[in-house]
């Protein structure tokens, strides 16, 4: 369910955190976390916030898309599996997919296409439908994206979600 103020303000109570404090809190934990498993969670923990627009301004604020960025260039195969999966819940707002795209996100996400945790291919798949457009689709396009998303779209009996995602991206951007 999205959030309000309203709605905010009573599930966090008078004396709750508020939240954007309570963000800046997990950025702050992630920063000073000294093993992956910790940091794997926060991550996950932030993925969840970027869903609901009443988030985004605060995620933009504490520099969290560039964090989420950062993760898919990390080893830990789960946290480029958050990663990308917090860009894609987030991607589908003009301010954000603006924020990814100037941060050179697009490269990044392209190359989670090719990674062997499906959910990192389908929040890939996902990310980049709602971030081509005019201004980057020659970056998005490329032969060989269209020839990977096109054998995940052939994929059906293998995927159903890899196939409705590619075949959801080609319909929109490649035909």
């Amino acid at each position: 369910m999205f959030t309000n103020d309203r709605r905010q303000e009573e599930r966090t109570g008078r004396y709750g955190t508020p939240r954007l404090q309570y963000l800046q809190d997990l950025v702050t934990r992630f920063q000073n976390a000294a093993d992956e498993e910790t940091k794997e969670k926060i991550v996950a923990n932030l993925a969840n916030f970027a869903y609901d627009p009443y988030n985004y301004k605060s995620l933009q604020q504490l520099n969290v898309l560039e964090l989420f960025l950062d993760c898919i260039t990390e080893p830990n195969e789960k946290l480029v599996e958050f990663g990308v999966g917090g860009i894609c819940n987030a991607c589908a707002d003009p301010a954000n997919a603006a924020i990814i795209t100037q941060c050179s996100g697009i490269p990044l996400i392209i190359q989670c296409l090719s990674s062997p945790v499906g959910n990192t291919v389908n929040y890939a798949l996902g990310a980049l439908y709602y971030l081509c457009n005019e201004s980057n689709k020659e970056e998005i396009l490329k032969p060989e994206v269209i020839d990977l998303v096109q054998r995940y779209a052939a994929a059906g009996a293998v995927s159903t979600s890899f196939s409705n995602l590619a075949n959801a991206f080609l319909e929109k951007h490649a035909r």
